[in-house]
């Protein structure tokens, strides 16, 4: 399809990879200097945002918004409470969204987004602190700004030295250096980062408890002591977890008899009938709380190549079981 612009032009795939290999090395060298260039600002805009009452509020526009949407929801994963407001929106209304207490993270490589710097003034008439992100110490933005970040870039890896693209990198870096900075500072830890992330594989391995996805109640095979051999297969073959636990009348954990259990007794030519559980039974299972966490199940299980594990309560009483296929079930593994 020709551009609009002109004629095309045959394909160079040298061209095209001497071009990318450029792009790559423009934006490397732009980096090395932006973070070359980092100093008490910084970490002033560090602590400015750590001690916000309310929220960062990005603004920017163009692809300064895109990535200043980015920022957004970096810091907002991360600990810090963000949001995005679009400029123009925000001269239509959504100014309302942003109050005294919150810190505004205003991204511009000029500095003289017209959209941007409308609604600077009214910003700082309502006491609201002003970060600014620019290439352009001496423009509009950095001049309403109480603190100036500085991404300047030599030139832009576009070959026309137009599309922002070394610049939108600077920025997006500089946006992960404040997110790193701040989740340090307050002691952002892992548990922390699945609370917000519930759905991915993080956060279910920290979320997921145990009692989340046990098997309870009558769902757990469990015979008496004397229970007959022919008694403790029914258990076992009803509930379909290929094991049961052995219990006393307090519901204490005794032993457990397994697939695996029966399969070796009868290699070794055992008459099983007239056996009872007690006689059958491993006396020393493994065991879990059900306040553990369910990627604790599974390392219990890897550990020891089992398939299920007994769940126990704090007074040491049977309550559930976890079979490997509850963990899979639920993406803990």
């Amino acid at each position: 399809m020709q551009a609009a612009s002109g004629a095309p032009r045959p394909f160079d795939a040298d061209q095209a990879l001497r071009l990318g290999r450029e792009t790559f090395d423009i934006e490397t060298a732009a980096l090395r200097a932006a973070g070359q260039r980092l100093d008490k600002h910084f970490a002033q805009a560090v602590q400015q945002m750590l001690h916000t009452r309310g929220r960062i509020v990005v603004m920017g526009m163009g692809k300064s918004g895109h990535v200043g949407r980015k920022i957004a929801a970096t810091l907002a994963s991360t600990g810090t409470p963000a949001l995005f407001v679009h400029p123009g929106e925000a001269s239509h209304g959504d100014l309302g969204m942003i109050t005294q207490q919150d810190l505004l993270l205003a991204i511009s490589n000029s500095g003289e987004s017209a959209e941007l710097n409308a609604v600077l003034p009214v910003l700082k008439r309502l006491g609201v602190t002003v970060v600014a992100m620019t290439g352009q110490a001496q423009s509009t933005l950095a001049r309403h700004a109480d603190l100036v970040l500085d991404t300047q870039v030599e030139r832009e890896a576009c070959p026309l030295n137009l599309a922002p693209t070394a610049s939108t990198t600077v920025q997006l870096a500089l946006g992960d250096a404040l997110a790193v900075a701040l989740l340090d500072a307050r002691g952002f830890r892992a548990e922390d980062f699945a609370r917000s992330h519930p759905g991915g594989a993080l956060g279910r391995k920290l979320l997921t408890h145990v009692s989340d996805i046990m098997r309870s109640g009558d769902e757990v095979p469990r015979v008496a002591p004397e229970a007959s051999f022919s008694t403790l297969m029914r258990e076992m073959s009803a509930k379909r977890l290929g094991a049961s636990a052995i219990v006393n009348t307090d519901g204490q954990v005794l032993g457990i008899f397994t697939d695996g259990d029966l399969r070796r007794r009868l290699e070794m030519g055992a008459d099983l009938r007239s056996a009872t559980a007690a006689q059958l039974m491993h006396p020393h299972p493994h065991t879990i709380t059900e306040n553990a966490l369910a990627v604790d199940a599974a390392v219990l299980m890897e550990e020891h190549g089992i398939t299920s594990v007994l769940v126990l309560n704090a007074q040491d009483c049977l309550t559930g079981m976890v079979h490997i296929g509850d963990l899979m079930r639920a993406k803990v593994i």
